[in-house]
């Protein structure tokens, strides 16, 4: 048998520096140690969990003296809650750490150099910027280590809210959240109410029982309000009378569906949301364009700074009008079409069916007629035949998900050697290894980084490649 580790714990050490995604470091015994919960400049206990022979990981079991930059979280879920885990650090030292991050990523990991690097992009509003977010039922309520440790029995309380971190069954019943308009904490808070009143069954995720299961909601900056409710299987009764409930208790919902997801997981791609109050979707405006959002459909969750990082997208282009552009990972079309006035022609490509439907209508509906939107597998569409048919594009602009692009689309694109790459990406450490590839044709000109998740270590970062 495995001998169990001694559990190793470091005291009084001071934080150096940040590191990446959130963590922070320190240099202790000629050991790097990278460190949860504790920012530059605190002086903490660390316990150890993993440890090699240059390098170790702990989390901060007790800050015995704040930094001088800490500050007090503004929400009671947090240290609980795996979110908006820098809420103590002040907004300036956030976006400082941020492009660090990118920075070094592509240069680290990359290994590219970038001749110009232009400082990050913060965001106006740090709070309720969101206009997305998702909350899941479950029975098995997360208990804190304060409630664990307590005399009194627990009996284990249904839960509505967030996946505890690192932690699949149990979720943390959230009853405030900050990062959407506070119409998010009426709309759970009413639902969660109701349904214990009625002894509804919250989802059993390890059993696959119970019948409701999550919740989506999407708040526009036009004020249109949509909600989803998931559940696992119909009781039409029951159905009937929460969502009636809800729609009389938050008058401001435009569109309510409801969608049965009997599968094992959580994901709806492939379901069909039923529309029982309003016209199916929500309408958004970036400037003065304006996009249909369906409930299937991905779209920027930070519109404001959507709007600041499609901007930097449309700059680093570089359009006079005579350009083809192709949008790949397309969505609803929001990035093509928000730089279509400067392109000759437009095409998006993107998996999800109901985005490129939705980028049709967007199309249509901001009267762009020199724009066209396909649905499939980027690396499957994007064969010579489909260029052949539409044209080499002059202007590549690529949005891949947080994996990066898959390696043949990226051999794809140094066949075709489009005079420019525009590059955005939600995930500097993918998007660094891609440039390192990329690099055999392309030169990175330009990097921004733009802050859209204030209060979390997401970074958002644009590219400019031209070809050698």
């Amino acid at each position: 048998m495995r001998k169990k580790q001694k559990s190793i714990i470091l005291e009084n050490i001071l934080i150096t520096d940040y590191a990446a995604e959130g963590k922070s470091l320190v240099r202790h015994d000629g050991k790097v140690v990278f460190v949860s919960g504790a920012i530059p400049g605190d002086l903490v206990n660390i316990q150890i969990g993993k440890s090699k022979k240059d390098w170790a990981e702990g989390r901060t079991i007790k800050i015995v003296e704040p930094s001088p930059d800490r500050l007090v979280p503004f929400c009671k879920h947090f240290g609980t809650c795996g979110g908006c885990k820098w809420q103590m650090l002040p907004y300036e030292k956030q976006m400082q750490f941020k492009q660090q991050e990118a920075e070094q990523n592509l240069k680290r990991i990359g290994k590219v150099e970038i001749p110009e690097i232009m400082p990050i992009i913060g965001s106006d509003k740090t709070t309720q910027y969101r206009n997305k977010l998702e909350f899941t039922f479950s029975n098995k309520r997360f208990l804190t280590s304060e409630e664990i440790n307590t005399d009194a029995a627990l009996i284990q309380q249904n839960a509505l809210g967030y996946h505890a971190p690192r932690i699949f069954d149990k979720i943390i019943n959230i009853t405030e959240c900050h990062l959407l308009n506070g119409v998010n904490d009426s709309i759970r808070n009413t639902i969660r109410s109701f349904a214990e009143e009625k002894g509804y069954e919250f989802y059993d995720i390890r059993n696959h029982t119970g019948w409701l299961r999550n919740i989506i909601i999407r708040y526009t900056t036009t004020g249109e309000l949509m909600v989803n409710l998931c559940i696992n299987h119909e009781a039409e009764n029951d159905r009937i009378a929460l969502l009636d409930h809800l729609l009389s208790k938050v008058p401001s919902i435009t569109t309510l569906l409801y969608t049965i997801n009997p599968k094992w997981n959580d994901s709806i791609y492939d379901l069909t949301p039923v529309v029982y109050f309003g016209k199916g979707y929500v309408e958004e405006k970036l400037g003065d364009l304006k996009f249909i959002i369906s409930p299937k459909s991905f779209f920027q969750t930070n519109t404001k700074q959507a709007e600041k990082l499609y901007s930097v997208t449309k700059e680093f282009a570089g359009l006079t009008g005579n350009e083809i552009v192709y949008d790949l990972y397309c969505g609803t079309g929001s990035i093509g079409i928000f730089v279509s006035d400067k392109a000759k022609k437009v095409v998006g490509v993107e998996v999800i069916e109901d985005a490129i439907a939705d980028a049709k209508k967007n199309a249509a509906l901001n009267n762009i007629n020199h724009a066209e939107f396909f649905a499939g597998d980027v690396i499957k569409i994007c064969n010579d035949d489909f260029f052949a048919k539409h044209g080499n594009p002059d202007v590549v602009i690529t949005d891949p998900p947080r994996a990066g692009m898959h390696e043949k689309l990226v051999l794809k694109l140094l066949e075709m050697q489009a005079p420019k790459i525009v590059y955005v990406s939600c995930n500097t450490a993918t998007q660094a290894r891609d440039l390192s590839l990329l690099s055999e044709k392309y030169k990175v000109e330009k990097m921004q980084a733009v802050d859209m998740f204030p209060h979390t270590h997401h970074i958002e970062c644009v590219v400019l490649l031209t070809l050698k």
